[in-house]
């Protein structure tokens, strides 16, 4: 091992900044390589500044959307949440630790982070259910866990840079990884009714004027994730456009409609806000130099020929090894340093296997949120002791349960792909079908279909699509049972033998140049060498010249 590399890791261990690491590993890197003519630090430059870097939309939805997530944070909006949660579900066994895992999710998705959860939803509701009657356990366990699910929700930032990352629309990533959302929280929502039967907590009665005012009240943030949502389903806003128009909606509400946040207030905010999205579009930049690093030094083949040899050459056997690699990142890293380290790494042996690119997207996240609630490093128990003052071998106890519950969640989505998928079958068929029509390859069918190395260079997934279009997709359709033909520039590989032979005799220029040189087959196999050889008019004609020159001597 390098001694460079040693050093950057002992810093890192330290506590040096993750971005300041990933450019270190960039710059020494490229300075390092094998070959001369890129060890020059002017290649980090060149993909950071690449259009699929600088011109990408997640440059300026990042900020935006952080700044709505504090700006509700900050105000009194987790209060006017859980009392509607509480008014709608309060009358259910249950009710109010269901409604803590459902404000719990919807405060997550718009922050981008279970940990403020805690300590926003966490911090409103514990006293609440310990005076309902619930055990300290059973509270402490549901608080520090039940934001868990809502970086799957949209509009999740995790959510996000991974479809940047893997080169997949944003806005099917969101469909796609909304049932998985859904299942955890009916799972965890189904272990609170339980908790609820069990203990004989008391319910309250449902109080139709009260819902309706709760609802009422709270009707403004509802209308946020809304207001994207119909900007983007009617294509009337692009991404960045939703964002900063929610980010706006959101300002006026919170100042202006609410008043609970004065102008000054506003631009701490503001500056908080701004600088966890400058770090992170500052760690994204880092990480896409690395990544161009490691994809040029071989490093996934490398990773894949080592599995490979030991026998590790099944989906199933990577997904395994994918799910506790993630899982022992995450408790080790923050979730966006370790979304950006680990999906390049990810993403060309994904591809090898031809897994979903929104399954990968479903056990990453998963996996990195159950890895934050999993003693003994799980950054969320440090925050629940923290918050509740409570020592940290207690909040590992009291988590198990819930973790026991999540990884159901994720057992189900890792043996169920299509529960990750189903949702952009729709999408998939018409990629197909406008393919077929235009009698070129559903190029953008595999993009939805499985992981792609590159999204400048899509190839097929399926056996069917191989067959029929090769393995790297450049073939044109032929019909049932002929070999895939070569399209555009792609330049046929040359077969020797008989095939050569064969397909040669299929080309009108090389039969008229045959019969101009005498028809004799110049690319003729082994085996054709030893068969007779066929009579040859011209070496007639030549025959019989001579034996009438001799006759005439």
């Amino acid at each position: 091992m390098k001694l460079w590399l040693i050093v950057i890791a002992l810093l890192a261990v330290v506590g040096m900044p993750i971005f300041a690491v990933m450019c270190g590993i960039s710059i020494l890197s490229w300075l390092g390589s094998t070959n001369s003519e890129q060890q020059f630090v002017r290649f980090i430059a060149a993909n950071v500044l690449e259009e699929r870097f600088s011109s990408t939309p997640i440059l300026a939805t990042i900020p935006l959307f952080t700044f709505v997530g504090y700006l509700m944070a900050e105000s009194k909006t987790p209060d006017r949440i859980v009392r509607a949660a509480s008014a709608v579900l309060g009358w259910m066994p249950g009710g109010l630790a269901i409604v803590c895992t459902v404000a719990s999710a919807f405060f997550a998705t718009l922050t981008g982070g279970s940990g403020v959860t805690i300590v926003a939803i966490g911090g409103l509701l514990y006293p609440a259910l310990r005076r309902q009657g619930y055990s300290e356990k059973f509270t402490l366990g549901l608080v520090t866990t039940a934001g868990a699910m809502g970086l799957l929700f949209f509009p999740s930032p995790l959510v996000m840079i991974y479809a940047f990352i893997a080169g997949v629309d944003v806005t099917r990533a969101y469909k796609a990884t909304l049932p998985p959302g859904l299942l955890l929280m009916v799972l965890l929502c189904g272990y609170a009714f339980y908790e609820g039967k069990r203990s004989r907590i008391p319910r309250a009665k449902f109080d139709l004027k009260e819902a309706g005012s709760a609802i009422w009240h709270v009707k403004w943030e509802i209308a946020t994730p809304l207001l994207v949502a119909l900007g983007l389903t009617t294509g009337l806003m692009e991404l960045d456009e939703s964002a900063g128009a929610a980010a706006l909606y959101t300002l006026i509400v919170e100042v202006f409609v609410y008043k609970d946040l004065s102008l000054r207030k506003v631009v701490r905010v503001a500056k908080d806000a701004m600088m966890l999205s400058g770090a992170i579009i500052l760690i994204l930049a880092m990480a896409t130099a690395m990544t161009n690093y490691i994809i040029q030094a071989g490093i996934p083949q490398a990773i894949l020929e080592f599995f490979m040899e030991r026998g590790m050459n099944a989906a199933w056997q990577f997904i395994l090894v994918l799910n506790l690699f993630v899982f022992v990142l995450a408790m080790l890293m923050e979730p966006f340093g370790a979304l950006l380290v680990a999906i390049p790494l990810l993403i060309p042996l994904a591809a090898t296997f031809h897994i979903n690119p929104f399954h990968l997207a479903v056990m990453f996240l998963l996996n990195l949120e159950i890895a934050y609630v999993t003693p003994p490093m799980g950054l969320n128990l440090f925050i629940a002791s923290f918050r509740f003052s409570r020592p940290i071998v207690d909040v590992y106890r009291v988590v198990l349960p819930f973790v026991a519950v999540l990884a159901v969640g994720l057992g189900i989505v890792i043996v169920m792909p299509s529960m990750s998928s189903f949702t952009i079958a729709g999408d998939v068929a018409k990629a197909r079908a406008q393919a077929a029509q235009d009698g070129v390859a559903p190029r953008e069918a595999w993009l939805l279909e499985c992981v792609q190395e590159d999204t400048n260079n899509l190839k097929p997934c399926s056996k069917e699509d191989i067959t029929k279009w090769g393995p790297d997709g450049q073939g044109i359709a032929t019909k049932e049972g002929e070999k895939p033909k070569p399209t555009g520039d792609v330049v046929p590989a040359m077969d020797s033998g008989a095939d050569a032979g064969a397909d040669a005799g299929t080309d009108e220029m090389d039969d008229l140049l045959k019969q101009m040189l005498g028809g004799g087959d110049t690319d003729a196999g082994a085996a054709d060498a030893e068969a007779p050889k066929a009579a040859d008019p011209m070496d007639d004609l030549l025959k019989e010249m001579l034996e009438a020159g001799k006759d005439g001597g």
